[in-house]
């Protein structure tokens, strides 16, 4: 059966073919936690409701420890905000396409997930397509890859007990190759020496655990000063 021209060229199926890659990783990904949460004989169901209403990779992983732990509601706000504070951050340079959405703005900020930002950052935007809506489809698609693979791997870890050691890695893995196609994408390798300098610097200070904050001040501090020179090197 062949696939019409007409289909091919609308901008739901461009936005698949955009949101390939990110689908393989978080199908994968979306596995391995919901075979990870089932082992820890937390009920399936809470896979894809978390990955529904939640929709924060790797904070699911540590809330199985919470889970786990009883751990109190505030303690659960202070982490979650740490860790998904980073999305404030680098989604104010989002604000302008994420305006062109309408009513659809609240659920592009609350879909928005590294991956996406990455593909929205550096995906090249044909004439053909309808901004507004290839946006719509590139992050609702992300959403439904997530749901789809917590709830094959919940299903599957229900009725199959695996071995899930390493399988809290997934995510970094997916993040790593994530972070190569954006460091491909630019010409100037500054933000890359920024962003590594420092976290280092981070954890020299303030140790491992509380890096992030710091580190994420302190990169947009030292973007804002280099931005000038950043765009361009870009054009160059």
């Amino acid at each position: 059966m062949k696939i019409s021209k007409d289909i091919l060229n609308t901008t739901f199926f461009h936005a698949i073919l955009i949101t390939m890659p990110i689908m393989f990783g978080y199908v994968s990904g979306g596995i391995a936690f919901g075979l990870l949460l089932t082992s820890k004989d937390i009920p399936w169901i809470f896979a894809p409701i978390m990955s529904l209403f939640i929709y924060a990779g790797s904070m699911q992983f540590i809330a199985i420890q919470f889970f786990l732990s009883n751990t109190n509601l505030i303690t659960i706000a202070i982490i979650t905000l740490l860790i998904n504070c980073r999305h404030m951050l680098y989604g104010l340079s989002l604000l302008e396409k994420f305006n062109l959405t309408g009513k659809f703005k609240p659920y592009m900020i609350f879909t928005l997930t590294d991956e996406t930002y990455a593909l929205l950052t550096t995906l090249k935007e044909t004439n053909e397509a309808n901004k507004s809506k290839f946006y719509i489809y590139i992050s609702s698609l992300n959403h439904f890859y997530w749901v789809f693979g917590t709830l094959i791997g919940a299903i599957l870890g229900n009725i199959i007990k695996f071995n899930t050691k390493g399988l809290d890695f997934t995510l970094t893995a997916l993040f790593l190759v994530i972070l190569i196609e954006q460091i491909r994408s630019y010409k100037t390798r500054l933000p890359l020496w920024i962003g590594a300098i420092c976290a280092i610097g981070s954890i020299a200070v303030v140790g491992k655990e509380n890096m992030l904050l710091p580190s994420i001040i302190m990169s947009t501090l030292f973007l804002m000063i280099f931005k000038k020179g950043i765009i361009q090197n870009e054009h160059n």
